[in-house]
């Protein structure tokens, strides 16, 4: 699996919407987003079509591959990140050049909905991609020193690094008001089944992973470190349905631990909702899991490889999550 060259300071970002539109976004919110960039270093580009927006706020096909081929062929982008996530981002896989990204692999960076087109381009292109902030997400005033430290541990260094839970986390709409913002106590990771295991990253936002059943971006399970992380739409029943459905994989037994991220409040996921889907799975007995962690919906959020590994150790009292390739 190759490694994209990292970013550095000076590195040129490009900005492309292979989901929903920049449109969406307010005056505002993209002003904020690229103040802190280029203040963190970077130099932004935008794709030509980032700004159309139809009636899924979003644009056409034709557009969003454009500009997802017009990024990875730049020789001059180092970077690439994704304006925000959405809901159709699998329309692209069969439109894409798979073969150009693989000889240009670069960090291609984004959540949610952009899980479905990270896992497809790591599994046909043969490189890591990356889990982690939006071009919205840097437009968060308040709250993203954690977010900021972890995508330059993960996407400006190649060395290993321990994902540690932050001090604090927050579950509210930001964008309403950037300075009246709620932030409550970090309880740390849940140790839900115990063990140790070292694995390839697969996964993300469990939906989006679950649309490429049956095709051919499916990401192998095969020496998997699975990640999952799901928004407030996903209640408790839904989340078994869709963990359900991994389990029922061909490749499943090649999954060697599995990391979940932090429920959304409107959710309604406990610890003790989650302990209990998991220990009616036998086929999850032996498999460690760690959950509450860093990643999802809640904020802040960290920067985790797709195709990379983790090392992971899950005790009574301790968990302790190290990203050794990346």
């Amino acid at each position: 699996m190759k490694i994209p060259a990292k970013l550095k300071k000076g590195s040129h970002i490009r900005i492309i919407a292979p989901s929903r539109s920049m449109g969406l976004l307010s005056p505002e919110s993209k002003t904020e987003a690229v103040k802190r960039l280029e203040e963190y270093g970077f130099v932004l580009s935008y794709g030509k079509h980032v700004n159309e927006i139809d009636e899924f706020s979003s644009s056409s096909v034709a557009s969003r591959v454009a500009d997802i081929h017009e990024a990875f062929a730049d020789k001059s982008v180092d970077g690439i990140l994704t304006v925000i996530g959405g809901y159709n981002s699998n329309q692209l896989l069969d439109h894409l050049d798979y073969d150009l990204l693989a000889k240009n692999p670069k960090i291609f960076c984004g959540f949610s909905d952009i899980t479905a087109l990270s896992n497809a381009i790591t599994e046909k292109s043969k490189f890591i991609t990356y889990t982690g902030p939006h071009f919205s997400s840097w437009a968060i005033k308040h709250g993203f020193e954690y977010s900021m430290e972890y995508f330059a541990k993960c996407c400006m260094s190649s060395e290993p690094y321990e994902l540690l839970p932050s001090e604090v986390w927050s579950d509210d709409p930001w964008f309403l008001d950037q300075e009246k913002r709620q932030f409550v106590n970090n309880e740390g990771y849940w140790v839900i089944n115990e063990g140790n295991a070292t694995g390839r990253t697969v996964g993300s936002h469990v939906r989006c992973v679950s649309a490429l059943q049956g095709t051919k971006y499916w990401p192998s399970f095969k020496g998997a470190i699975l990640l999952m992380e799901e928004d407030s739409e996903v209640n408790p029943q839904i989340f078994d349905r869709l963990l359900q459905s991994f389990i029922q994989q061909p490749d499943f037994s090649g999954v060697k631990g599995i990391l979940i991220g932090r429920f959304q409040r409107d959710s309604k996921m406990t610890k003790e909702l989650l302990t209990k889907i998991i220990s009616t799975k036998p086929e999850l007995k032996g498999v460690p899991v760690i959950a509450n962690i860093n990643f999802g919906h809640t904020l802040p959020l960290s920067t985790l490889p797709i195709g990379g590994e983790i090392q992971m150790l899950a005790e009574k009292g301790k968990a302790q999550i190290i990203v050794t390739m990346h």
